[in-house]
């Protein structure tokens, strides 16, 4: 008999929303609830190319968007294919993948100062990136973002204000109504506290019907 597929799910939202910490809550709840194995992972990768976002991101490297845009989808590429720690060799595995940011992202910060259309088109329409079972959006106030931020930061990210915050949620909740149903995009309140945030994102999961035969 073929082994089922894991499931992919994708946690999304604003910087300081919290989503590396219920990344981690929600893999440590299915292994112990579901007896299934999970692999946690994060965009950017780990790689050369991650890398060269990171620089990015902490702005040492000045990059403009269509080549983050450009960067994120090679980082993405390999992210899916590779043969140690791939998204697609984990879920032929058996093995649940959940992942902190994925092309919701791009689509987001990229597309926000870029050609949306263009940000989309190769992200969805590329053959080696795999489309999740659903996305989960923790969704929270710039005020209470930044709060989180600076907390136990010295160094932000170009990203990292409140002006850029509250345009990416704007552009995440456009992103979101133009992709539509077919994507499976769960919009949990984040400003609560972190077990009831926690409970709500794996009362999604559960109740959720995976199809997991493609």
């Amino acid at each position: 008999m073929e082994k089922e597929r894991g499931r992919f799910i994708v946690m999304e939202g604003l910087d300081g929303s919290g989503k590396s910490t219920h990344v981690r809550s929600l893999a440590k709840r299915i292994r112990e609830e579901e007896g299934r194995q999970v692999f946690a992972t994060a965009e950017p990768t780990d790689t050369v190319v991650g890398g060269l976002i990171r620089e990015a991101l902490s702005g040492s490297i000045q990059r403009g968007p269509e080549e983050l845009a450009a960067l994120f989808l090679a980082d993405r590429i390999t992210h899916n294919v590779a043969a140690r720690n791939g998204i697609e060799m984990y879920l032929q595995s058996g093995v649940d993948v959940v992942c902190d940011r994925y092309y919701y992202s791009s689509l987001a910060y990229q597309g926000m100062d870029s050609d949306l259309r263009w940000v989309t088109d190769m992200n969805l329409n590329c053959p080696a990136i795999r489309r999740p079972d659903m996305c989960i959006f923790l969704d929270l106030d710039t005020a209470t973002c930044m709060e989180h931020i600076h907390k136990g930061r010295v160094h932000f990210e170009i990203f990292e204000d409140g002006e850029t915050i509250e345009r990416t949620r704007a552009q995440f909740q456009k992103v979101f109504a133009a992709l539509g149903d077919g994507e499976h995009i769960f919009v949990v309140d984040a400003g609560r506290e972190k077990d009831e945030v926690d409970e709500e994102i794996y009362s999604i999961v559960k109740n959720f019907s995976f199809d997991l035969s493609k």
